[in-house]
């Protein structure tokens, strides 16, 4: 199998399945528990969140375990609405955001917020510059994301979060990360953003975990209240096994990071080398993030495309894994014409691809072409 779809789910790696695996059948104690047991699981807990919380650049305090980075956007965005609503209505965001931003907030847009969407260029990127024009002195809230995941475009965050905070004092700035996590440098607190929220199962970990951080000193209303776990911000007893398995994947991570990016890079360049050789067929988006190629083959179906390249053993996607039956919101946004996004195809790639994957699907894509054209 050459997988090709590592934006959308990535393999497990060994150090997360042992954690997993661990915890699951020798520390499954309950980290509220006072006895023994309990505090074995509390102490795995505590050392689980010190990996994650410095792999993003950020004090252990400041990183809450989340279901994944839906639930930690979700929180962020009606939490801020929440605390902030009496303060101002207008939320900023942008046109190609995950529907993981884009649902809540137009939910909040239909119980009566503003909601300004900013729009990208023909590569997939916002300007600072149409942030600066959309923010108002009755903004709460920016949610900008870090990595575009159907276009790779890398947004300006630090930049876009000074400049949030220098314009409109009393919003919060935050950034699904999820796409940028050991793709690109990520510092939270040197970013200065308010709320960062990353997911496990991109980086070689399990699903079903996540996290959302917030600054030092921020209080945002409780997602989940019950038994008061996550400093009484989310309530329910922590799916210990796959945070194990989340920070060993970091810890795993950490060590390699920047030569993965590195021959991630690599593998891009030349993936876009050879793809640029295929009549036919158009590259799209910025592609500036080092592990997403987006491409077209106008005149074909995208879903076509995935079908045969599939039977060649080739695994690849058609942008958002959430999107599943829609026309790419992203491609439409950045007023990509409807028959290459109808062609649309992303191939994004991890840690674990070589060039001979690379290499499989160039040499693939003219049988295919030749076939459905």
């Amino acid at each position: 199998m050459i997988y090709l779809d590592n934006a959308a789910t990535t393999r497990p790696c060994g150090a997360a399945i042992a954690a997993i695996t661990s915890t699951l059948t020798q520390d499954w104690g309950n980290p509220s528990s006072v006895h023994h047991f309990g505090v074995e699981a509390a102490r795995l807990l505590a050392r689980s969140r010190e990996s994650v919380a410095q792999s993003i650049g950020a004090q252990p305090q400041t990183v809450y375990f989340t279901s994944g980075a839906t639930e930690s956007n979700n929180w962020v965005i009606y939490a801020a609405a929440e605390r902030l609503g009496k303060r101002g209505k207008h939320i900023i965001t942008t046109a190609v955001e995950h529907h993981a931003v884009l649902h809540p907030i137009k939910k909040l847009e239909s119980a009566g917020f503003s909601v300004s969407y900013l729009q990208p260029d023909g590569l997939g990127r916002v300007s600072l510059a149409d942030l600066e024009a959309a923010l108002r002195p009755d903004t709460i809230l920016v949610s900008i994301m870090a990595v575009n995941n159907e276009s790779g475009a890398v947004m300006p965050i630090e930049a876009m979060a000074k400049l949030t905070h220098r314009t409109s004092p009393f919003a919060l700035f935050h950034t699904d990360a999820v796409q940028a996590l050991f793709k690109q440098p990520l510092r939270a607190k040197a970013l200065g953003v308010d709320a960062l929220s990353i997911s496990g199962h991109k980086v070689h970990a399990g699903k079903g975990v996540g996290a959302l951080y917030l600054r030092d000193g921020l209080h945002l209303p409780a997602l989940l209240r019950g038994g008061g776990q996550e400093s009484n911000l989310r309530g329910g007893t922590e799916n210990l096994p796959m945070i194990a398995g989340f920070a060993a994947a970091c810890e795993a991570q950490k060590k390699t990071h920047k030569d993965d990016i590195a021959a991630m890079r690599a593998l891009q360049a030349s993936c876009r080398a050879q793809l640029e050789q295929i009549p036919g067929l158009t590259l799209l988006g910025a592609q500036d993030a080092p592990h997403i190629v987006t491409f077209a083959l106008e005149g074909l179906r995208t879903q076509g495309i995935i079908n045969a390249l599939q039977e060649r053993g080739i695994y690849v996607s058609a942008g958002s894994a959430c999107s599943r039956g829609h026309r790419s919101h992203v491609l439409t946004a950045m007023q990509i014409p409807p028959a290459q996004i109808d062609g649309a195809v992303r191939a994004s790639f991890s840690r674990e691809t070589t060039q001979a994957d690379i290499d499989a699907l160039a040499q693939a894509l003219p049988e295919v072409i030749e076939n459905l054209g």
